[in-house]
């Protein structure tokens, strides 16, 4: 079976990127180098292709109920604003993590994340067609997407299009025009702990709009970025990542993600189950880890007391602080941070804290 192709695919064969199977795609793992990448977009800009992440679009007279009831958060959100949350079953499970974009209260873009496309869209329409007067749509293949990230993406994109990028506030976005390609939506948001925007683009007119921000941004020292650096961009800033931070199994609360799990709003799915879970103890929970001594990597076993007690669950050694960095799921009883704890690391013992909040926090 063949893997799939962004617009950009070109652009990244030509720029020599190593490419690899990505949840059937083929997409760029690195270009020069995963930290020499990372320090670019922590020091400069970085560019991104995400077109793989998907799409869903819910339209119709009861848009804005129907996607209230699909999702944790409470989707309290004006036109033109987006909000992260999660889907999750009856029982509280994570089915995915997700971006609201609201268009209107009759038309709301869902960006999901690319290997749970197909199960997102069959749930998403499963749940809401018949129950509210709402069509779902898959609109995956009719856009591209690019992340410009860094200090220098505002001036980097500013020299593309017309819309005022300073008006556009943290999770909010705008319809604009882009290097010539009308119809593209500007969003601020991002998966790297940096300030800057995610690009939506119609897919058939995308492809010229890779070089053109490679060109704009020249001056501000942009370099194209594969997956793995956007892996520990994302871990620094303590962003989770579907299928290893969380999943089915574990509930949005579980997670860590309670901040975006509004269990004294409107009922949504998962919205019972969580309420008695939260009275009854979450049993585990994710901790951010601190490491010494180690590289974590995800399976590696976290042990208090001499015995396994959890999982790492995302894993690596942090870039920009130079020291190891992890997230796991420990017992409630040790999460709370300041807690000291071990990670078995190939047999070998690596000293952790529990620690509250990002690892990485930009300075402007």
């Amino acid at each position: 079976m063949s893997l799939r192709q962004t617009p950009f695919h070109p652009h990244h064969s030509a720029a020599g990127a190593k490419l690899i199977d990505f949840g059937g795609w083929e997409m760029p793992l690195q270009y020069t180098g995963i930290i020499a990448e990372h320090k670019v977009v922590r020091s400069a800009v970085g560019l991104f292709d995400v077109s793989h992440m998907g799409e869903l679009r819910v339209s119709g007279p009861q848009a804005l109920a129907a996607v209230k009831y699909l999702v944790t958060n409470d989707v309290e959100i004006a036109d033109g604003q987006a909000q992260y949350t999660c889907m999750c079953k009856p029982d509280g499970g994570v089915v995915d993590d997700l971006i609201v974009y609201r268009i209107s209260d009759t038309d709301i873009l869902l960006c999901v994340n690319a290997s749970n496309q197909e199960k997102d869209y069959a749930w998403a329409k499963s749940q809401l067609e018949g129950r509210f007067d709402v069509a779902v749509t898959d609109q995956s293949g009719d856009w591209a997407q690019v992340a410009i990230q860094g200090r220098g993406a505002v001036a980097t994109l500013g020299a593309l299009t017309d819309c005022d990028l300073s008006a556009i506030k943290y999770f909010w976005f705008a319809e604009a025009t882009v290097a010539g390609v009308e119809g593209c939506i500007i969003a601020r948001t991002g998966y790297t702990g940096e300030d800057g925007f995610e690009v939506f683009i119609p897919a058939a007119e995308a492809a010229p709009v890779w070089p053109a921000i490679l060109a704009a941004g020249a001056a501000h020292g942009i370099a194209p970025i594969g997956l793995g650096a956007r892996d520990t961009l994302r871990l620094e800033a303590r962003l989770h990542l579907y299928g290893n931070d969380m999943d089915e199994s574990t509930t949005a609360l579980q997670a860590a993600l309670g901040w975006c799990t509004k269990l004294r709003g409107d009922d949504f799915i998962g919205r019972d189950a969580m309420r008695q879970q939260r009275k009854d103890g979450l049993g585990k929970r994710l901790v951010g880890l601190a490491v010494t001594g180690r590289i974590p990597r995800p399976h590696c076993a976290i042990v208090s007391g001499g015995e396994p007690v959890g999982e790492v669950t995302s894993g690596t050694r942090s870039p920009t602080l130079g020291s190891g960095i992890a997230l796991g799921y420990v017992p409630t009883s040790l999460a709370k941070p300041g807690t000291t704890l071990q990670i078995d690391v190939r047999g070998r013992t690596a000293e952790a804290v529990v620690v509250r909040g990002p690892f990485y926090k930009r300075d402007y």
